[in-house]
């Protein structure tokens, strides 16, 4: 539900702020008052098009504001939590435009949202009805739409239909793609079978070119190794009185016998035990090294050669471990190439198979959608003739056709005629401007209850023509639609402004050098000299007793 609306700088329109309730919010004034404007305003808070025309004259920017109570669980609070914005109890969404068109600033909740962001959200807000939203109705789409969200059942069964339809069209393309490739399916697996041969010859093991790499090291150094080796032996222990393990142990003889005199040397000793043990395995393991290792020259040419094989196949990885992946590949895909035609024949029977679980939840879709037409047909017809077309025929129709389509097996159209003897057509070609706002109007007003559909509703001078019986109906209409809405509506008639929860009265006025159009919320004794003046144009007498009455009557209504 819209709660308020703050405009600054819009067209003519200084400032205003501006707060709505529950039930109808009807908005009268003298034409070219600026009723529009603030419908305007309204829909550019909602992602409808702005543009630097709308600027007021002399200032850089507007500025609108429109604050909403969303309901519990609605599709709102859903796009909410898609698009990541805080989930409040106010829904505060802040538009500006700048005579710069890139200081275009857009803000739900705080939160910095794109404008097609913002047309999700005001499309699920609020639903306008004007003449342009009227011709929408007109739209295979906006049929489709009206006639599913009717029947409880249809979504789950539209859902169930897609995802088979999706399934089958995925598998249909599969096999176009396997049947368009087949041509190449030789030349393709000659080409394998040779890169295959070609990688297995090698009989690569993992890691090993980095275990080469590292023995072909060893192998080119063999001469400085030898040397360490050698110098390394003899340091530690070469027999005489100056190796490493000589000397330790006539350390170890010196402390030993200070330990007969102090023993706090003790613990110098036994670091001496310990470093002793460590250094005669060192020496073991330096002499065990110097007698395996074998610095052949032929050794190292045949690493080298192996080496330079493994180099070759190194086009089809950067190691050996990408070589062998790339092996893996290979093998995988002369294995589908070899089984391709019983791929392709396992494919077509999963597309015949899929086929027919499209087609039967496509003539469940038809059953569930045709029976939804047909009490949507007979709820509507009821209205329009309420509405002034007292012998009008209307029906909606949902036709199973051949090709399967994501929307299903049907076409769906609305069917119209305005006088008794003509035919029934197709509404896009015999419906008038006129017809066609009460027929929105007639379908509006059935489908108000509807949980998914906008919790607020525009009527923008729906009337426009109208008078006598027929505007009395299209007031009880509106007003039967703001038991279940919030409506905001724009009018000429008396008829329904008498029937408001709110009644807004739109005027211009200047003050010699500047044209501003105001908005005022009007008191019950404003409200009869309003209606007054929109029923007979004047306040005398007898029209002022007129318009109580009409007060009083639409307060019953």
């Amino acid at each position: 539900m819209l709660k308020s609306l703050s405009v600054k700088n819009f067209a003519l329109i200084e400032k205003l702020e501006l707060e709505f309730e529950k039930g109808l919010n009807v908005l009268t004034g003298e034409t070219g008052a600026g009723k529009s404007i603030l419908i305007d305003a309204l829909g550019a808070a909602l992602g409808q098009r702005a543009s630097t025309n709308q600027i007021r004259a002399g200032c850089e920017e507007f500025s609108v504001e429109a604050v909403f109570i969303p309901e519990k669980n609605s599709a709102v609070k859903t796009l909410l939590d898609d698009y990541g914005i805080d989930d409040d109890d106010a829904l505060i969404i802040k538009r500006k435009v700048n005579r710069n068109a890139a200081k275009n600033n857009i803000f739900v909740n705080g939160s910095h949202v794109t404008l097609s962001t913002l047309k999700k959200i005001g499309a699920a807000l609020v639903d306008i009805h004007g003449q342009s939203e009227n011709l929408s109705l007109l739209k295979t789409e906006s049929i489709y739409s009206l006639i599913d969200s009717a029947n409880e059942k249809i979504p789950a069964a539209r859902a169930d239909y897609q995802k088979t339809f999706q399934s089958w069209q995925k598998q249909i393309k599969a096999l176009a793609d396997k049947e368009k490739s087949k041509s190449l399916h030789d030349e393709k697996l000659e080409l394998l079978r040779w890169q295959e041969q070609e990688i297995s010859a090698a009989e690569l093991k993992p890691n090993e070119d980095v275990e080469l790499d590292a023995e072909i090291r060893k192998l080119a150094n063999a001469e400085k190794i030898s040397t360490y080796i050698e110098e390394s032996r003899v340091l530690l222990g070469n027999g005489d009185e100056s190796d490493i393990l000589t000397e330790l142990a006539r350390v170890h003889k010196n402390l030993s016998d200070v330990a007969k005199y102090d023993v706090k040397i003790n613990s110098a000793l036994k670091l001496l035990d310990d470093a002793e043990i460590y250094l005669r395995e060192a020496y073991d393991e330096v002499r065990a090294y110097s007698d395996a290792t074998d610095f052949s020259p032929e050794l190292l040419d045949e690493l080298q050669a192996r080496m330079d094989v493994i180099y070759k196949l190194k086009k089809y990885g950067g190691n050996v471990n990408e070589i062998l992946a790339k092996l893996d590949k290979i093998r995988a895909e002369i294995s589908a190439i070899e089984n391709f035609d019983s791929d392709v024949d396992t494919t077509r029977r999963l597309i015949l198979k899929l086929e027919m679980q499209t087609k039967k939840r496509a003539a469940t879709l038809l059953k569930l959608r045709q029976e939804s037409a047909a009490n949507l047909s007979a709820s509507i017809e009821k209205e329009i003739r309420r509405l002034g077309m007292k012998k009008a025929q209307f029906a909606i129709t949902v036709t199973p056709t051949e090709n399967l389509t994501t929307n299903g097996g049907d076409n769906a159209d609305m069917l119209f005629s305005a006088n008794v003897g003509e035919e029934i057509k197709s509404l896009s070609k015999v419906v008038s401007g006129g017809e066609l706002s009460r027929i929105a109007l007639a379908i509006k007003t059935v489908s108000a209850g509807r949980e998914d559909s906008a919790a607020t509703m525009i009527f923008d001078e729906i009337d426009a023509g109208l008078g006598g019986t027929t505007a009395k109906v299209v007031a009880e209409c509106i007003a039967k639609v703001s038991r279940a809405k919030q409506v905001l509506c724009v009018t000429h008639l008396a008829q329904i402004a008498c029937t408001a929860n709110v009644h807004l009265q739109i005027s211009k006025s200047d003050d010699g050098t500047r044209t501003a159009t105001k908005i005022s919320k009007l008191t019950m004794d404003e409200r009869v000299k309003e209606i007054a003046r929109m029923a007979s144009g004047s306040e005398i007498p007898s029209a002022i007793q007129n318009a109580r009455e009409m007060l009083r009557l639409g307060a019953k209504l």
